[in-house]
């Protein structure tokens, strides 16, 4: 293997079932979703004739672990699919779609199986809620898992000791393609003023990465009788007295890191305890 690549490992606890990636991010790129792609390395002996399957699952918990009462849990599954990885259905010639699948099979031996996934249309992406301060458990989010396990048929009830759980996330990338300038303008009447109070915003581009400061150019034109006291975006704020006009650039920088202690704010999913960014916005 190349040093370069990082390869994601996990076992479980009896040792018969081993789970390889080359990542666990996985991206929207709009158009097309990034596959979900590795390798399974068993150890026969320990599987006991027993089939291997694994995976893919996307639940969305929309309560705190610590709401579950009397065995009813405050989440559900937005997508699964199970596929059979040991007896092979197909050669694994055919079950190998990608270079790094390749190499894996290459190095790991006989006992190394391949498996691939590909996300439907429309599924949401990775995606939690920052939690309080005194909240406890799981949070509620939109998580992403690939799941391994043997059994004798796929619906038979997992055993923990012979399964593994790797959590993955898929990630909202929208390339920088639109040449269209976003604008808005409104226009306000007022009762006891003859005049309106005209409202222009625009910004240079459709789309901003995280870290990237927003630019936003605010144009005021005020006719009316009423004094414009504040102009608030993010904290920021101007006056525009009667019958003066403002055109003004503002930037605003928004980071989870500006926004730590605030409760219910969407962030992108989390890989254990790594940090992450403000959720992006969903195409």
């Amino acid at each position: 293997m190349s040093p370069k690549h990082v390869i994601f490992k996990k076992v479980s606890r009896d040792k018969s079932v081993a789970v390889y990636m080359s990542k666990r991010d996985f991206v929207d790129h709009c158009d097309y979703v990034d596959p979900v792609d590795g390798v399974i390395v068993l150890d026969l002996v320990q599987l006991k004739g027993k089939k291997v399957y694994v995976m893919l699952s996307c639940t969305f918990r929309y309560g705190r672990q610590d709401m579950d009462v009397m065995g009813v849990a405050f989440k559900r599954d937005l997508f699964m699919v199970t596929r059979q990885v040991y007896p092979e259905l197909q050669d694994k010639e055919k079950l190998t779609h990608t270079k790094i699948q390749q190499k894996l099979l290459r190095k790991l031996g006989d006992q190394a199986f391949p498996f691939f996934f590909e996300f439907p249309d429309n599924l949401p992406c990775s995606v939690a809620l920052q939690p309080g301060p005194s909240d406890v458990g799981k949070k509620c989010a939109v998580e992403f898992e690939v799941k391994a396990f043997c059994a004798e048929n796929q619906d038979e009830k997992m055993d923990k000791q012979s399964s593994v759980r790797l959590s993955i996330r898929k990630i909202q990338f929208s390339p920088e393609t639109s040449k269209l300038v976003p604008v808005a303008e409104t226009t306000f009447e007022f009762l006891m003023s003859e005049k309106p109070l005209h409202v222009k915003l625009s910004m240079p581009k459709e789309t901003f990465y995280h870290g990237e400061p927003v630019g936003v150019n605010v144009e005021i034109t005020n006719s009316s009788s009423r004094n414009i006291k504040d102009i608030s975006l993010s904290g920021d704020q101007d006056s525009v007295p009667s019958g003066t006009s403002l055109k003004k650039e503002y930037t605003l920088y928004p980071l989870l890191a500006h926004n730590k202690d605030r409760r219910g704010l969407a962030l992108d999913g989390r890989l254990k305890h790594e940090d992450t960014n403000l959720a992006s916005s969903s195409m």
